[in-house]
């Protein structure tokens, strides 16, 4: 087996510490969390005092200015441990970065510590109700007034909707450009106007708090605009690599996980007087899934690589993001038929990662929003 060459003893040292975590603070608490719909805002105390959260932040801000391996740590094995519903990484690794590469000085200064120590959850709006893969149809409004945005419009499907103090939303702010037309504005969950809608009740990913949010005449100061005004689209284009990246970091380790808690299960399972394990047929499904999660947790490394350099695009991310979810899927479902009907009961491990990943071919651009990324260049690249 292969041993992975990216990553430092530094690294190594923050992955034990990563898994200490996650056996001590949310192992014992999850089913719990499942149950509620929620996390406490407390694990979040404790994850920022313990150094999991927005590690790629500076230090100049709070942070530890890691790079983004640290980040991919911890993803990893909140997947391993069959906890992808721990959301720290919307937090981190998807509505942190708008602020780190958009965000004022004065923004950057104000927010960030909070958010690196877990005292602040950040959040980000961009699905609305008739708008999720086609962006450029939101139709949430912020309209200036003197030094002001009046924000009007829902937001769905948001990750962390009810735990979050704040959230990064697009809004139209010209109407008539459609995607020429979106800003990033940041709203507090304190401001007049402002509501939250009930818990989404998912059919997994259940310890992750999911909501609608609300706006009506919800005031912000202009100050609170992240980036450039009507440039919000391409703000979000060059976010959604590092997105699908994590998506597929996500993916590939919980399709060896499951992997791995199928095989510890036939082991131990007999049938016909003999360890399931033995049988001919189970080795030969073992064998090639284990190829195909090979096969993709090298291309996720590559991309790992990749975006360590500030070389991954939208064409990769979309490949990798694709593929890994694919392959998750399959790995998932074909683990289940190893549990037989065990493997459909809630109470079994392999039940909850084989609901937690249909929303992995969801989240971040659909599978077929990924396909026609990935079609359209490669029959550009035939006609130019």
């Amino acid at each position: 087996m292969l041993e992975r060459k990216l990553f430092s003893p530094e690294h190594d040292m923050f992955r034990d510490s990563v898994r200490r975590f996650i056996a001590d603070e949310i192992k014992p608490h999850h089913e719990d969390w499942q149950k509620a719909g929620i996390t406490p805002r407390s694990l979040w105390e404790k994850a920022g005092e313990a150094g999991l959260l927005c590690t790629t932040v500076p230090e100049a801000f709070g942070g530890y200015g890691a790079d983004f391996l640290y980040s991919a740590i911890v993803i990893e094995e909140l997947a391993r441990a069959n906890t992808p519903d721990i959301a720290f990484y919307t937090h981190s690794d998807i509505a942190t970065p708008y602020l780190i590469d958009f965000g004022t000085e004065e923004q950057k200064r104000t927010l960030l510590p909070d958010m690196v120590a877990g005292r602040k959850i950040c959040s980000l709006g961009m699905s609305e109700p008739d708008a999720g893969s086609d962006v450029a149809s939101i139709k949430t409004s912020a309209v200036r007034d003197g030094d002001e945005y009046v924000i009007n419009g829902g937001k769905v499907f948001i990750t962390n909707g009810h735990n979050a103090d704040m959230f990064i939303v697009a809004c139209k702010t010209d109407p008539a450009a459609r995607a020429k037309g979106i800003s990033m504005i940041l709203v507090e969950a304190d401001r007049a106007g402002f509501r939250r809608g009930r818990l989404l009740e998912k059919i997994g990913l259940k310890a992750q708090d999911t909501a609608e949010i609300f706006f009506d005449d919800v005031r912000v100061p202009v100050s609170n605009l992240v980036g450039v005004e009507n440039q919000g689209f391409f703000h979000m284009m060059k976010s959604l690599p590092q997105e699908r990246l994590v998506q597929a970091i996500r993916a590939v380790t919980a399709s060896e996980a499951a992997l791995d808690m199928t095989i510890d299960y036939t082991v131990q399972r007999k049938a016909f007087g003999k360890s399931v394990s033995e049988f001919q047929a189970i080795q030969f499904r073992f064998a090639t899934l284990y190829s195909e999660i090979a096969g993709q947790r090298a291309l996720v490394d590559r991309c790992l690589e990749a975006h360590l350099a500030g070389e991954l695009d939208d064409f990769d991310a979309a490949v990798v993001k694709l593929s890994s979810t694919e392959v998750q899927a399959k790995v998932v479902d074909e683990c289940v038929t190893c549990f037989g009907g065990w493997g459909y009961m809630w109470e079994y491990p392999i039940a909850r990662a084989y609901a937690d990943a249909r929303a992995a071919r969801l989240a971040g651009g659909t599978t077929d929003i990924m396909k026609l990324i990935i079609g359209r260049r490669l029959v550009a690249s035939r006609s130019q």
